[in-house]
């Protein structure tokens, strides 16, 4: 096979992966791992904007990303896609929501589907770093601020005349 067929096999993912798993202990073993892997899946289409480990969040943000994708490119129609749909997703009108909803609000973009900022820590509470994992285009504020265009200003505009008279 030549380097064409192989990248037809498999979308390509737009964030970075890490081949090895994170390690979210569970006392029910790598079963546990994976229940709670789909339990956190499941509320990042069900509210579109979580906020949890980091450890947990990147993790989810992997399988998340891995899913839209694979419904972006083969559509609902596609029997492995709705297995995997099927799996990873334990509300069925998700299933309904990712494949009618979130797929059109995805469909041209040409960066990742989900965000994962890196949440402050509350000091003497929590040791654990946080963060804050969502889709694209949710409906919630945006969590950085917009950064507005600050050339017209007026400390601006003296500060640049300032500079051309010297």
């Amino acid at each position: 096979m030549n380097q064409a067929e192989v990248s037809q096999l498999m979308s390509k993912l737009r964030i970075r992966v890490n081949p090895r798993h994170k390690n979210l202990k569970q006392p029910d073993g790598p079963q546990g791992r994976l229940n709670k892997l789909r339990r956190t899946v499941n509320a990042l289409f069900k509210y579109e904007r979580l906020e949890l480990n980091y450890t947990l969040a990147d993790e989810t943000r992997g399988y998340a990303e891995r899913l839209i994708s694979e419904a972006i490119r083969h559509g609902d129609t596609h029997k492995p896609t709705m297995d995997m749909a099927d799996y990873w997703i334990e509300e069925k009108q998700l299933i309904h929501k990712l494949f009618k909803v979130l797929v059109p609000r995805f469909n041209d973009y040409k960066t990742s589907y989900t965000m994962l900022y890196r949440a402050p820590k509350a000091y003497p509470d929590i040791v654990f770093p946080r963060s804050v994992l969502e889709l694209r285009g949710n409906p919630f504020p945006a969590i950085l601020p917009q950064r507005s265009d600050q050339r017209n200003f007026i400390h601006n505009v003296l500060l640049d005349e300032a500079k051309k008279g010297i």
